[in-house]
């Protein structure tokens, strides 16, 4: 009611220095006049005035804000699995698990193979939970889903996942000012090597005064 009033005597002032002025005439007819008195009053209509059910979100706590950010959801695409190759607990729920660094043999060979994620210093533990062979595992010992792996990936590559979250890195659809989906790191990069490889390039068009030649 504050807001309401405080914004009726500030129109009030300026209506009455409209009318103390001896030339307002001459600068104006009274249809404008009319008009400025419109727009005088559906200011101070809206002034205090809001949608019904419409939170102030002007006035949230930094708890709130916190929260929301604690909260953050981003919707993804699935993880492109390779077929047969998840759960992998179907596999390695019966097996003992065994943290030496090792080359693989019996299986995942074509992994260790190509293996090219700065393998000087890491292995499959470094980003899979020994454990637990469904979740990723951050440096934190945090367990993930891999459809968040993007939070893995971000640990290293932090510049990236903040411009992947903005829509300039990678790929998302939906609507540009509505609910997105983001396509996950790996949608694009193997991985375990995550380097693009070279493409050969394809031979030019042909020119079309060679057409008929």
């Amino acid at each position: 009611m504050t807001e309401i009033s405080d914004t009726a005597v500030l129109y009030d002032k300026k209506l009455k220095h409209f009318r103390n002025m001896n030339d307002y005439p001459k600068h104006a007819s009274g249809t404008k006049y009319l008009l400025f008195l419109v727009v005088c009053f559906q200011l101070i209509r809206c002034a205090g005035t809001r949608e019904p059910n419409t939170p102030d979100l002007s006035v949230r706590t930094s708890a709130e804000k916190k929260n929301s950010v604690i909260t953050e959801q981003i919707a993804v695409a699935p993880p492109p699995f390779s077929d047969g190759i998840f759960p992998c607990n179907d596999c390695h729920k019966d097996q003992k698990p065994n943290p030496v660094r090792r080359k693989l043999v019996d299986f995942h060979e074509e992994i260790s193979a190509m293996f090219n994620h700065d393998s000087q210093n890491r292995w499959c533990l470094d980003c899979h939970d020994q454990n637990n062979r469904d979740s990723l595992r951050l440096a934190s010992g945090k367990l993930l889903d891999f459809k968040e792996s993007y939070k893995l990936c971000g640990q290293c590559h932090g510049d990236k996942l903040r411009d992947w979250k903005v829509g300039v890195h990678g790929k998302r659809t939906g609507e540009w000012n509505g609910k997105k989906q983001y396509y996950l790191c790996v949608s694009c990069h193997n991985p375990h090597s995550p380097k693009f490889q070279s493409l050969k390039p394809e031979p030019p068009p042909v020119r079309f005064d060679e057409i008929n030649e």
